[in-house]
């Protein structure tokens, strides 16, 4: 438990039972204040909480107003399973529409686009 507070500066905290990129802490994009506030929770249920390193996202280019700026993404590929299965040419990027920001949940700001491979 102590190993797991201390690395909080560092990791992606979220409670288990929430969605939508509600419940969760950023590490490095946190405040003194944030980090101990998420602490008292975990520490009052540790088991309510998991821990995740925070991963480096991939940025594009994105529209904003006039010029262009970058924002990080991630891309979930569409998988189709049953008998077989088979990843199709494309998926869905997601996309953190603000800056710096490394939140891609729609529900916390962020948008997403089909994204096609041409072969």
């Amino acid at each position: 438990m102590l190993s797991r507070l201390i690395r909080i500066r560092s990791s992606w905290d979220k409670a288990a039972n929430e969605s939508g990129g509600y419940g969760m802490l950023v590490g490095p994009h946190s405040t003194e204040e944030q980090r101990t506030e998420f602490a008292k929770r975990i520490e009052a249920n540790p088991r309510n909480y998991i821990a995740q390193p925070t991963l480096s996202l991939s940025r594009v280019p994105v529209i904003v107003d006039d010029h262009f700026e970058g924002r990080h993404v991630d891309f979930r590929p569409y998988i189709l399973y049953g008998k077989d299965i088979f990843v199709l040419p494309g998926g869905l990027t997601r996309v953190a529409l603000k800056k710096g920001s490394l939140v891609v949940n729609s529900s916390q700001g962020g948008g997403s686009k089909d994204t096609w491979v041409l072969a």
